[in-house]
């Protein structure tokens, strides 16, 4: 029998495309020298300094707005000051790489350098607006396209390079992980509109007001989109806090030794795992991670702690009065009303319950009964919930589970630490 055939992942390919593009574009530019050096400087430095300001983080899909405005915008220059401008494609790709890399230099010093798949992705994007727009505008293609019929079409094909960024994402997520490609394409879909559409509109302006008034116009159009970027950052810091306070109110059970250290949070990494694999969207995900979080915060209102925290095993009416009187907890917090529904229906039987429901009820019982497996705890914990799935727990979640746990790949585990 032949051995099977190891075929290479997607994002392998991608990275080795964007690096033949790189290289190639830096062998050009070296080879014909670089035109216009003031106006590569300019834009160089853009880039390098909206690098510097990058931020990541959870939620935040660009971390360096600046950086990716003025990468297009040099990819759209076709006049500075009224004047053609020199530079080709391979000379753009070959600045906004070498400044890319260049503002990331302090963020590698503090072990925060971006991972490959941005980069890849800014080579590949610029690279293909580049090579959209220079060579047709150096052959005169565009000179019909005055005023706004020119603006429009710069937007246009940069609204075209966003769809093609997200769907390049969702694919790089896809290799990595091994989730559903659908849902994760409609995340990346659903983020265009928010800062992919400030980018697209900064870049569009910068590219259009430097033709007109010179390179004066990259540091009055970068104003705006600085402040946008430091309202979503003030955004996200909110977030975060909220998040962190949800996961103190949640760790309440474990101080008061109602459950044991770190249940909630293996609840909730995995809770999303599972609701990622199953086609849940970033929304549903947020929803589901709060839920897993405080699912076990009804037993606070137990005069006797059930032993190690385990209400798998307890009677269907004990678990489901523990549930209800979670839910009521939940709803007393302020927190979105989805949750507690989620949390007063984990206990009810499967075929009646809401999807996160489901898989927070799936992924409790697997975490309790991981602790009674010993050694082998995990095997044995999926092999009682396969057993059980006809009755007791949701045969496609169970599955799903089954899936998650299974897989062994960078993107899963680098999303679960990240998670926390």
């Amino acid at each position: 029998m032949r051995p099977r055939a190891q075929t290479v992942p997607l994002h392998t390919v991608v990275h080795l495309c964007a690096a033949v593009l790189a290289a190639g574009s830096l062998g050009t530019t070296l080879y014909h020298g670089v035109e216009d050096r003031s106006t590569a400087l300019a834009f160089g430095t853009l880039v390098a300094v909206g690098e510097l300001t990058r931020r990541g983080g959870r939620g935040i899909r660009e971390p360096a707005p600046l950086a990716a405005a003025g990468s297009l915008a040099y990819a759209l220059l076709g006049e500075v000051g009224g004047r053609p401008a020199e530079h080709g494609a391979a000379q753009v790709v070959t600045v906004v790489l070498a400044a890319s890399l260049l503002g990331s230099v302090p963020h590698v010093g503090r072990g925060d350098g971006p991972s490959l798949d941005p980069v890849t992705r800014r080579v590949l994007t610029v690279g293909f607006v580049a090579v959209c727009f220079h060579p047709l505008h150096a052959r005169g293609a565009f000179d019909d396209w005055s005023g706004p019929g020119h603006a429009l079409l710069l937007l246009v094909l940069l609204t075209l390079t966003a769809l093609c960024d997200a769907v390049l994402a969702a694919a790089l997520a896809h290799s990595r992980t091994g989730w559903p490609f659908p849902p994760l394409l409609r995340d990346e879909l659903r983020a265009v509109p928010g800062i992919g559409a400030a980018v697209v509109a900064t870049g569009a302006v910068m590219a259009l007001g430097a033709a007109v008034v010179g390179l004066w116009a990259l540091p009055v159009f970068s104003v705006p989109l600085l402040l946008a970027q430091l309202s979503h950052r003030r955004f996200t810091a909110v977030r975060a806090t909220y998040r962190q306070t949800i996961a103190s109110l949640a760790r309440a059970t474990e101080i008061a030794g109602y459950t044991p250290h770190g249940h909630s949070r293996r609840v909730a990494a995995l809770s999303q795992a599972v609701g990622r694999d199953l086609g849940l969207t970033e929304p549903e995900l947020t929803v589901l991670e709060y839920a897993a979080l405080m699912h076990d915060i009804g037993q606070l209102s137990l005069v006797d702690p059930v032993p190690e925290g385990a209400t798998a095993g307890l009677p269907p009416a004990e678990q489901r009065r523990i549930a209800l009187l979670g839910g009521a907890v939940v709803r007393q917090t302020g927190v979105d009303p989805r949750v507690a529904g989620i949390v007063e229906r984990q206990a009810d039987p499967h075929t009646e319950q809401p999807l996160a429901a489901r898989i927070v009820r799936v992924v409790n019982a697997y975490d309790e009964k991981c602790r009674e497996g010993g050694p082998g705890g995990p095997l044995t914990a999926l092999e009682e919930l396969r057993l059980g799935a006809a009755g007791e727990y949701a045969p496609e979640v169970v599955e799903a589970l089954a899936r998650v746990l299974s897989r062994d790949t960078e993107g899963t585990r680098e999303q679960v630490d990240r998670s926390w």
